[in-house]
């Protein structure tokens, strides 16, 4: 709080007391009292107002101070007025009575929030267990179709599959210390699994894929990990190119082990390159191609946060596109990946 603001916040009261002194000077004036005597008078009751109001400032502006240091110290600023010392007046201690239960109501209205928030995930995570238990079984009937109505349907089961999958990591990535553990895994095992869940869409978008080097350790959730390395793939499938492959290759960087999944297809334009991880950004590619939902990147990028990896992307238009996931040294594992279901 600043000297202007204080005065200006107390400006009514200020002007009332000028009129007020100045009709006090005129009424001695009119009863005879000499002039000398009005303007000493006038001059003591000005050093009065102001000290006054001085130590009022000095007041309002140490109590804030305090205030904001309180607020300052705390990691949960929800819980300031549960810190808040005792009130020196009658109207602060109703004041912060009246914040304290509007804080409460706050509290209350945020955990009902939390509570129907976690019953709906919950809800979500049960439906996609259910759903996948019919698309396996249209999968294994669609087996004994014809082979050009097998291709079909299997690919639509896939894209079904991957949405649905999609659809339940978004679920998970609100809370996702409570569903993965960091344990010491394979990458070619990752790659493997990867690269075999999706398959059919390889295969039918003609796409070679290439391994190299991927005798690595690496510390991650290993299920989080091949959903992240599945929508590169998937995105290499549907921007892929002429004569398309993909390379996955990976090498030492210090005490990091650090993942290269590149491929030669349509590649990102160099002004959308920063938005690419934003939630729902599609690009010209996607609308062009369709069938896009701009979530598959935006849940890469959080579920690397969360696994400690570092996921960057560098593309040229037209010809292609590198993701670089480097994966965390072993001592660098925080607590939260300590904790699993």
């Amino acid at each position: 709080m600043t000297i202007s603001t204080f005065f200006s916040d107390r400006l009514r009261r200020i002007i009332f007391q000028a009129i007020l002194a100045m009709a006090s000077a005129a009424f001695l004036l009119a009863t005879g009292t000499q002039a000398g005597v009005v303007a000493i008078l006038t001059l003591v009751w000005l050093t009065v107002f102001l000290c006054l109001q001085s130590m009022d400032y000095l007041r309002a502006r140490g109590r804030l101070e305090e205030l904001r240091a309180i607020m300052e110290q705390l990691d949960r600023k929800y819980l300031f007025m549960e810190c808040v010392p005792k009130p020196r007046t009658a109207y602060e201690r109703e004041l912060l009575e009246l914040l304290r239960m509007a804080g409460k109501s706050m509290i209350e209205t945020v955990s009902d929030a939390r509570a129907a928030q976690r019953d709906y995930r919950d809800y979500v995570e049960s439906w996609v267990h259910e759903i996948k238990t019919p698309i396996t079984a249209a999968g294994l009937i669609c087996r004994s179709a014809g082979p050009s109505l097998r291709q079909k349907l299997s690919q639509e089961l896939a894209q079904i599959d991957a949405h649905v999958e999609r659809a339940l990591f978004y679920a998970r990535a609100e809370s996702p210390e409570k569903d993965f553990i960091v344990r010491r895994s394979s990458l070619s095992d990752i790659a493997a699994t990867a690269i075999s869940r999706h398959r059919a869409l390889l295969i039918q978008s003609g796409i070679r894929v290439e391994t190299e080097n991927l005798e690595h350790t690496v510390y991650t959730d290993s299920k989080w990990a091949v959903f992240i390395l599945g929508q590169l793939l998937q995105n290499a499938a549907r921007y892929h190119g002429r004569e398309p492959l993909v390379t996955l290759s990976a090498g030492q960087l210090g005490k990091q082990v650090q993942l290269k999944v590149q491929d030669n297809g349509m590649g990102i334009p160099a002004h959308e390159l920063p938005r690419i991880f934003d939630r729902g950004f599609t690009g010209s590619n996607g609308r062009s191609r369709g069938g896009s939902t701009g979530m598959g990147l935006y849940l890469c990028r959080r579920l690397a946060d969360c696994l400690e990896i570092d996921m960057q992307i560098t593309s040229r238009e037209g010809k292609e596109t590198t993701a670089i996931l480097t994966f965390p040294a072993r001592e660098n594992e925080s607590v939260m990946c300590e904790i699993h279901t």
